[in-house]
């Protein structure tokens, strides 16, 4: 037998090697870079076809069949691509990062090294006001004149956050007890290796719009300018059926019907049925699954029966 014709070459994608361990920046002072990767479209195709080889010939039929995984939610040929990226992220994002709990992660040690010098700061633009409606997050912006003056307070505050951490150790302070003052602003640095499946989990909920905008700036930066890259058959097919998709409750789906069918009042009377229509001193009272479906009905375009 001639191994070398059975000898199988590792995948590889051009456009990622170019960018194999280039840092591409994010905020003012982080940034994301691929360390290493495995697998492509080509993998994730092989691995639902249990086959071996090339697989199809045709791009076409991989498209397709990438396609229909994604729009039937069979994830298991997505967790055949793997990649390990090297993160720069503020701690307050970088706690964020680590509720996903399906990485591989090994973070920079505060315990065993000093703290990066670097802390994350605000433009005096950039400071954004609470959510009247979600305790989470945040809406708008204030007053440029007001943002200075935070701005300035922010550095200060680090500063003199960085000057006492530093005083202790210089003291001879143990480095795991002269950190606890640092603030959420500091950078930390960690290898972060996950499949390609759980990645597109953590990014379809962190480039969504209500997440904090930090955290989001990274999910961007590693969906636009990483996966989109390295696996572009995936990210289209992510785009299209996970991203940019509505999906729509059995409650909703009543009601759509209703509406499809020029009949406003069972559409009214379904939506009573399911509690969304109860009234306080002559105003709708805030029901969440309400408002969420009132948004879906407004990206279709369709009025809302009972608020017109």
């Amino acid at each position: 037998m001639d191994d070398n014709k059975h000898r199988l070459q590792r995948v590889s994608v051009p456009d990622i090697d170019t960018i194999l361990g280039t840092p591409l920046k994010v905020l003012d002072d982080g940034f994301v870079r691929v360390v290493d990767y495995l697998g492509t479209d080509q993998s994730i195709v092989q691995a639902a076809r249990v086959s071996y080889g090339a697989g199809t010939k045709h791009t076409q039929e991989d498209r397709g069949l990438i396609r229909y995984l994604m729009r039937h939610r069979h994830t298991t040929p997505f967790e055949m691509c793997e990649i390990k990226l090297h993160v720069r992220a503020p701690m307050d994002a970088w706690r964020q990062w680590i509720r996903h709990r399906t990485a591989n992660i090994n973070e920079y040690s505060t315990r065993y090294s000093v703290a990066i010098d670097a802390s994350q700061r605000t433009d005096p633009a950039e400071w954004r006001q609470q959510a009247a409606s979600n305790r989470q997050g945040s809406e708008g912006f204030l007053d440029v004149e007001t943002g200075r003056q935070l701005s300035q307070r922010e550095f200060e505050l680090q500063e003199s956050a960085r000057t006492v951490y530093r005083e202790r150790l210089e003291a001879g302070v143990a480095r795991e007890q002269a950190r606890k003052d640092l603030p959420l602003s500091t950078y930390t640095e960690a290898y972060w290796k996950t499949d390609l499946h759980n990645l597109l989990h953590f990014l379809k909920l962190r480039m969504d719009v209500a997440a904090q905008f930090e955290i989001r700036s990274y999910a961007q930066a590693i969906g636009y300018q990483i996966v989109s890259k390295w696996c572009p058959i995936t990210w289209e097919a992510f785009l299209d059926y996970s991203v940019h998709s509505v999906s729509f409750s059995r409650l909703e789906l009543q009601i759509l019907a209703a509406i499809g069918a020029g009949k406003k009042e069972q559409a009214i009377a379904a939506a009573e049925g399911f509690g969304w229509l109860k009234y306080e001193n002559g105003s709708l009272k805030h029901n969440r699954e309400r408002a969420e479906f009132e948004e879906k009905l407004a990206g279709l375009k369709l009025a809302v029966p009972w608020r017109s």
